[in-house]
């Protein structure tokens, strides 16, 4: 009885936190979703940075690349349960188009803390890039499971293959590339931003 109030309390609290996030980040007027793009994209620009800097084989993989999509994301983890938000951008490399995005995750598991990572996709196809900017895309821990195994060579060497076509990277705040950890997480289109 007093484990179940306990889990029932930890899942609130994370239910609650996710919708403040969600709720956070909407703008409200013209000025505010232009600050907040610039945001992103500001955001976008330090994480490639990051990354090029302790990877710089990475920039070709990305200039190469059908498109790419870069996010932050902030993420909390009480007892059993923790989830995760932020923003992000997926760029276009053949047309220079941006389309904002959103992601939430949830992570089942013992654990305590919270950090803050960034996200870098590489999308090698077409296929790929476009189901990840128009429909969404999920990312479950049994396609993680299988990324752990795939280890990329080459320009993203340091990546991971999560999917057909597309390559991850996962930065910690301080830039450094570190073990891909996310799960059940979503990516979907911002309608505020775009």
């Amino acid at each position: 009885m007093k484990r179940t109030l306990s889990l029932v309390i930890v899942s609130a609290v994370v239910v609650l936190y996710l919708a403040l996030l969600a709720c956070s980040s909407a703008p409200r007027s013209k000025s505010q979703t232009e600050e907040r793009r610039a945001s992103v994209r500001a955001m976008a620009s330090e994480t490639l940075a990051q990354l090029y800097k302790g990877n710089p084989a990475a920039r070709d993989a990305v200039a190469s690349s059908v498109g790419y999509a870069v996010f932050s994301d902030f993420g909390i983890k009480l007892s059993f349960f923790g989830g995760a938000g932020g923003s992000g951008v997926a760029i276009d490399n053949a047309t220079k188009q941006k389309t904002f995005m959103k992601m939430a995750e949830f992570q089942p598991g013992l654990g305590l803390g919270a950090e803050k990572f960034r996200v870098v996709f590489i999308f090698d196809t077409r296929a790929a890039f476009n189901t990840f900017v128009t429909s969404g895309w999920e990312l479950g821990a049994n396609v993680m499971a299988a990324a752990k195994t795939k280890t990329v060579g080459g320009g993203a060497a340091g990546a991971m293959t999560v999917s057909e076509g597309v390559k991850m990277y996962q930065l910690n705040e301080e830039g450094l590339i570190v073990g891909v950890s996310i799960t059940g997480a979503k990516y979907y289109r911002d309608d505020k931003l775009n």
